[in-house]
């Protein structure tokens, strides 16, 4: 009987310890939640009203998930691929959809100019949090590109995010 409950002690002490590496391996990392997404589409469509916009909104994860899409009373429905295209691009790297374009296309062509999927518009932002990780991605499509990355960039104001 003793010799039964040393070894269910030593098998119960042995699982106690082999969990502490696996413990320590998981990681602890931020992550864009629905809430901080449907933050941004209203900050969004603050300033587009403001300016008399009419856009779309779309904003994805860092592993190109859609979090949160609104499409404004009146939009061009063109707009709508364009605003999600934007977004995959820059949830894909921490890049706005301008900065692709310029290394796409800023000296000649180059390598970024053929990566599929990828949107050189401006409109689409990278979203990062206060300490510089990469979250996701937003982009919105409706009026000049311009005017697109400035409402974008209200989005992610209004969740206290970049």
């Amino acid at each position: 009987m003793r010799a039964r409950c040393c070894l269910v002690t030593l098998c119960l002490a042995s699982l106690a310890l082999a969990a502490v590496p696996a413990a320590a391996q998981v990681e602890d990392r931020p992550m864009l939640t629905s809430g901080a997404a449907m933050t941004m589409i209203h900050g969004c469509l603050s300033r587009a009203g403001e300016e008399g916009w009419r856009m779309h909104i779309a904003i994805m994860d860092n592993h190109g998930n859609l979090k949160a899409y609104h499409r404004m009373d009146d939009a061009q429905l063109l707009s709508h691929d364009i605003a999600l295209a934007k977004a995959r691009s820059s949830a894909m790297a921490p890049r706005s959809t301008q900065q692709w374009g310029e290394a796409a296309f800023g000296n000649g062509v180059s390598a970024a100019a053929f990566v599929p999927g990828l949107n050189y518009f401006e409109g689409g932002l990278p979203i990062m949090t206060a300490d510089g990780q990469h979250i996701g991605g937003i982009g919105v499509s409706g009026d000049t590109g311009a005017n697109d990355a400035i409402c974008a960039q209200a989005g992610i104001e209004a969740a206290g995010l970049n």
